[in-house]
């Protein structure tokens, strides 16, 4: 049974209720600050228990705001689904889908198992949690979705092929929500990050140390991606993607013809591998 830091009644009524998956570090983390910052209780989601319990106590001492803490594996089969479940006594009014998985390197020398782990984390769980817990949200004629990204999402990316194309996935199907829902109440962004210091950018730089080299100018702050990425959600924006840089590059992508866009995706993507 999961431990939770409050039960479904002690939820206060009144105060809007948000469920940020893959709370527990990164952008997750910060993004849960920003909403208890703004009075939002919490529900937080993510696979470490005793990280969530340590957050759930940070953000109810810092903010004044309830916790509830769900550890749980999205990328379990039916794991959304028990999810729901357990909250179905409680009224989500933002779902923050940010539980997410990358694995850097050439598509070639990557197990097939961890391919599949990032679809079944990136694409199937974020799907899952969306045909869950948005339909209620129209029912009641009001809520938001923030589903993160990435700035990768816009190109074709060697050395990220899957992860990028996990990311596409869920810019395209947020893209086609943010339409389908126009005029029900219910808001998605779509946060796409550009490189940000956060543990996934850790753990990848511990297996490949040409990712140590990037300029200090291309690492966007988890605080400052968070920060935006809240905001454009509260607007009800449909893509927010944070930093300048960042910014040209979605455009560019956009823009300039498919066979220039590999190209160049190509030639930085196999100087990372």
């Amino acid at each position: 049974m999961p431990r939770n830091s409050a039960s479904p009644t002690s939820m206060r009524a009144g105060r809007p209720t948000a469920l940020v998956t893959g709370a527990s570090a990164g952008i997750g983390e910060a993004l849960a600050h920003c909403f208890a910052s703004a009075h939002f209780e919490l529900v937080l989601v993510a696979r470490s228990a005793d990280k969530l319990e340590a957050l759930g106590a940070t953000l109810s001492a810092q903010y004044g705001v309830t916790v509830r803490v769900e550890p749980c594996d999205l990328s379990r089969s039916g794991a959304p689904a028990k999810l729901a479940k357990r909250l179905k006594d409680i009224s989500i009014d933002v779902l923050v889908n940010n539980a997410g998985v990358l694995e850097q390197g050439s598509f070639i020398a990557i197990a097939p198992q961890r391919h599949q782990a990032i679809i079944d984390l990136n694409i199937s769980s974020l799907t899952a949690m969306l045909a869950l817990f948005v339909p209620p949200m129209a029912q009641r004629g009001h809520g938001r979705v923030l589903n993160v990204a990435s700035v990768g999402a816009f190109q074709p990316t060697p050395s990220l092929a899957t992860y990028a194309a996990s990311k596409a996935y869920v810019l395209s199907l947020s893209e086609s929500l943010s339409e389908e829902l126009r005029g029900t109440g219910v808001s998605v962004t779509t946060l796409c990050p550009g490189i940000t210091a956060t543990n996934m950018l850790t753990q990848a730089t511990g297996a490949n140390d040409k990712l140590g080299q990037l300029p200090a100018f291309l690492v966007g702050d988890v605080q400052n991606v968070a920060a935006d990425g809240f905001a454009a959600c509260m607007r009800g924006d449909a893509i927010c993607v944070p930093g300048v840089i960042n910014q040209a590059a979605m455009i560019a992508s956009r823009s300039a013809p498919k066979w220039l866009v590999r190209r160049v995706g190509g030639f930085f993507g196999r100087r990372a591998v």
